[in-house]
């Protein structure tokens, strides 16, 4: 079946639920495992969030999340948040979220400047945000707490230089 990337709908939120049930994804997130369900259901309330899921099979297998500053001189920029149900990982499904996303942003949201937190052992994702032109800003030192120990977050940004 072909992968569909559609807009999120309030009942894309039980299959967002049993993404973020995973260890394995929220481990690459800003999250603890063992999210509730209406703990999820939060990260995807803010009216100003542009959101688009990948759906197969009338399931959703991934979302993208565009959170947009409400600061006044930053509505230009926006943050990216992506995750993939674990089954799909390495199948292309963060790699289609991410340019649709993309396409988003530079053609039709009026956006500069997108950016973005990884950990530098996530090497799938680090090398396909540089695929994007994703590049290295910084290194934020000891910012999280991951698996019993400090870890560091790279600071990943994109600029749609044809604005």
């Amino acid at each position: 079946m072909k992968l569909h990337i559609r807009h999120f709908e309030q009942s894309d939120l039980k299959d967002l639920a049993e993404i973020y049930s995973y260890p394995s994804v929220t481990e690459n997130t800003s999250q603890v495992p063992f999210l509730s369900s209406s703990d999820v259901e939060k990260f995807f309330q803010s009216p100003t969030d542009y959101i688009l899921v990948a759906e197969l099979d009338n399931k959703v297998i991934g979302h993208i999340s565009l959170i947009m500053s409400n600061k006044p001189r930053e509505k230009h920029s926006a943050s990216l948040a992506i995750a993939v149900h674990p089954d799909s990982h390495g199948k292309g499904v963060g790699r289609q979220l991410l340019t649709e996303a993309i396409n988003q942003a530079d053609k039709w949201l009026n956006i500069l400047r997108l950016e973005l937190e990884v950990y530098p052992e996530n090497k799938a994702a680090l090398s396909l945000y540089q695929k994007f032109g994703f590049e290295i800003e910084g290194e934020k030192k000891c910012c999280s707490f991951k698996d019993g120990k400090f870890s560091n977050l790279l600071l990943l940004s994109r600029l749609n230089m044809s604005v």
